[in-house]
């Protein structure tokens, strides 16, 4: 039996994309949906049009680069940015092809963080649905108030979520959670 990898790899429930050198050569319709946008949008962009910040992407390729080396493959939670702006949780797992150039050819495997608590998780996949939506806020720069109207629930909710947050992730600050929450 012939087996068609293409139609396999295009209707694959799981968003997938292959890259080369961070550029984007190949996406499933999983992907696209995933990622808001049509499969020919996608083709041909730099993934980091899908971070948060242009120095997330930057030092998460700089962070990512020895693992892809020494294993070939990478697995981590992180926010991303969908092509229509919103911020999202996702688990993001790579194989590199060319592990003596990390980057060069990749497969990439993409998954919206659900709201399920397992034991042993990561920490940043251990937040709740409400968590994960204060920090993707947070990341973007916006104020109690403006992450108040955009969530629609009360300032006063903001400041008990963040402090939740800022007891998690073990920091004192605002600014310093950010960091916590764009590192690996």
């Amino acid at each position: 039996m012939d087996v068609d990898y293409r139609q396999a790899f295009e209707h694959s429930p799981v968003a997938q994309a292959i890259a080369r050198n961070r550029i984007i050569m190949a996406c499933n319709r999983k992907f696209s949906e995933v990622f808001r946008g049509t499969i020919a949008d996608l083709v041909g962009q730099s993934f980091q049009s899908f971070y948060p910040t242009q120095s997330d992407f930057e030092e998460t390729g700089q962070r990512v680069g020895p693992f892809l080396t020494a294993d070939g493959r990478f697995i981590d939670d992180r926010v991303m940015r969908r092509m229509d702006g919103d911020l999202f949780w996702v688990r993001v797992r790579g194989l590199s092809y060319t592990p003596e150039s990390s980057h060069a050819h990749t497969h990439w495997v993409f998954t919206e963080i659900a709201e399920v608590e397992r034991p042993g998780q990561s920490l940043r996949s251990s937040l709740t649905s409400r968590e994960r939506d204060v920090a993707a806020q947070l990341i973007e720069g916006k104020t109690g108030k403006e992450i108040a109207r955009a969530l629609d629930i009360s300032p006063r909710t903001v400041d008990v979520y963040r402090s939740r947050l800022l007891r998690k992730y073990n920091v004192t600050n605002t600014e310093a959670l950010i960091q916590k929450l764009l590192q690996g």
